[in-house]
């Protein structure tokens, strides 16, 4: 009864997670349909913005890495994956699809240009080259039928899927906590934004296997 409780509790609280970041991204995505120069994140990128590529990887960004992170509700979902397999693996298709097509490219093209100084591009080169390996890891285990290993290469995906979130909440944290030059914080909060989710994926996932 006591583990029927428990996975309850879990499972609200992981979707109520979901269903926070999911609304926070959705209005910072709002601000850019205008398609205004100065809007959020774009008043910080003006020197990037004749850059045609930059700013078509941003848009591509922008637009596409939320149904990446959407598909959370649904690839961690138990029942889901036993009542309804097929629709699982059609959501786990456009996932993977999303983030080695599209999102790969596009965010290494961020990477390049990203502000802070070297150590920030060479932090979201990181993530970028993680995300594509785990991803791509997660389609290849599951082909071969080695579920298990499958989903723990989606949870370390995932992980980094949700940096998106965590980023946004270390800049909140530092910019009003501390008086650091905006280069050093924002490539503080490059590593911030993904190490500590790799370091809870492996975490959870040790403690999954060990149990």
């Amino acid at each position: 009864m006591k583990a029927i409780v428990f996975d309850a509790l879990k499972t609200i609280f992981i979707y109520t997670i979901l269903c926070v970041a999911t609304f926070l991204i959705s209005t910072t995505i709002l601000e850019y349909t205008s398609f205004n120069e100065q809007a959020a994140f774009l008043k910080y990128k003006q020197e990037y913005l004749h850059i045609t590529s930059w700013k078509i990887a941003f848009y591509i960004h922008v637009f596409t890495s939320i149904f990446c992170l959407i598909a959370g509700f649904t690839q961690f979902s138990k029942s889901l994956q036993t009542e309804y397999p097929a629709l699982h693996r059609f959501i786990g298709k456009v996932y993977v699809f999303n983030i080695l097509v599209i999102n790969f490219p596009a965010a290494l093209i961020m990477a390049y240009y990203a502000n802070g100084l070297l150590p920030t591009k060479i932090a979201f080169t990181i993530l970028d080259c993680l995300w594509f390996w785990f991803t791509l890891k997660a389609f290849l285990e599951v082909k071969k039928r080695n579920f298990k290993s499958h989903e723990n290469y989606m949870i370390r995906s995932y992980a980094l899927t949700f940096s998106a979130i965590t980023l946004r909440t270390w800049k909140l944290i530092l910019s009003s906590t501390t008086d650091i030059d905006p280069d050093s914080l924002y490539m503080i909060n490059a590593w911030l934004g993904f190490v500590p989710n790799l370091l809870a994926a492996e975490y959870y996932i040790w403690m999954k296997n060990k149990g």
